[in-house]
This record gives C-alpha cells, structure tokens and sequence, in this order.
C-alpha cells in the first residue's frame, strides 16, 4: 500500500496526468471567491480587511507548472501545510519579542501575500523580498534589505493570526498562542 501512495505522489508531483502523460495545458486553478476541497479558503474568506481586498486588486493567480525550483503554490503547498505549527516563532530578545516568519519566508517564491494580526487586531500585510527567479535559489533570503523578523514589546505578543495568499489564489490561516510558538 506504502508503494502506492509513494508512486501516486511522485506522479502529482511531476504533474502527470490521468493519461500518464506530462501535463503541458493550462492548470484549472479554483475562482478566487471560491474555497478548495483541501479546506483552504478563498481570498473572501479570509480575517481582515487587506486580505479581502486582495481579492479585488488587480492580481491574477499565477501559472502553477511545477519549476522544480519550488517557485509556485503547487510545489510549497505541502510543505507548508505540514509545518503549519511552525510558520511563525516569538523569541524574547534583549528586551524585545522578535517575531519570526523565517519558515514561511524560506518558501515566499509559491505566496502571493502574508498577513499577519497580533492579539487580535486585525491582520495587516507582512512586507518580505522578491524571489531571485534569475538564480539556482530563488527562496534564498538574503537579508539585505528586509529581515525575516518583526520587533516588539517585551512580552507583548500573547497570540497571533496569520493569512497566507498563495500564488494560486488559495489561502490558508493558522492562529498561536504565544506559548505554543515561544523560542527558548
């Protein structure tokens, strides 16, 4: 049964389709004021203002032919449905807690948009650098001119909501406890 599952997976993976050939069409991607059956919502759906109205900006979902650089939805979607606990960390650091989106960021090339809310304010984009498509490793951070961490308050994070818009027009939602995502 393992080799099964294992070898479907690989063909999702490669982008295989019924006829076992190598999709090279168009992808059907969902309406953006729609939800998915994976449970991830629509731009509509989402827990603030900015992510509604990404819904009626101007941006269309991006074409999601796997690159094999892990540069669209289709490629970072697992990966961040399974880290979905660690997305974000707060670290109490000299004085200050230090949010981190260093997970999230390390797979930005698939997102369209990362919001976030603390102790229940309405959520407010993440700013983050652009994808370095024109290299062997576009999801690298360099760090120059934006850092993967926000600053506040000692102690002044106690939860958090963040929405991620992927590339595909999908989003997911995850919300934290301040000690659930706590940094020694």
């Amino acid at each position: 049964m393992f080799h099964l599952v294992l070898v479907f997976t690989i063909a999702i993976g490669l982008g295989l389709g019924a006829s076992g050939n190598k999709s090279t069409g168009s992808v059907s991607v969902p309406s953006l004021l729609e939800g998915t059956s994976e449970g991830t919502g629509s731009l509509l759906d989402g827990t603030s203002e900015e992510v509604q109205q990404a819904a009626q900006d101007d941006w269309q979902p991006e074409d999601q032919t796997p690159t094999g650089k892990f540069t669209t939805a289709t490629e970072v979607k697992p990966i961040l449905s399974a880290t979905r606990p660690n997305w974000v960390a707060v670290r109490d650091y000299d004085g200050k807690d230090l949010l981190y989106f260093t997970n999230l960021l390390a797979w930005r090339c698939g997102l369209h948009q990362v919001s976030y809310g603390v102790n229940g304010a309405a959520e407010q984009p993440l700013e983050f650098e652009e994808c370095h498509l024109d290299t062997g490793q576009p999801n690298a951070l360099t760090m120059e001119t934006l850092m993967p961490f926000l600053s506040f308050d000692a102690g002044s994070i106690n939860s958090l909501s963040v929405t991620v818009i992927y590339d595909d027009g999908t989003t997911d939602t995850a919300t934290y406890q301040r000690s659930d995502i706590l940094m020694p």
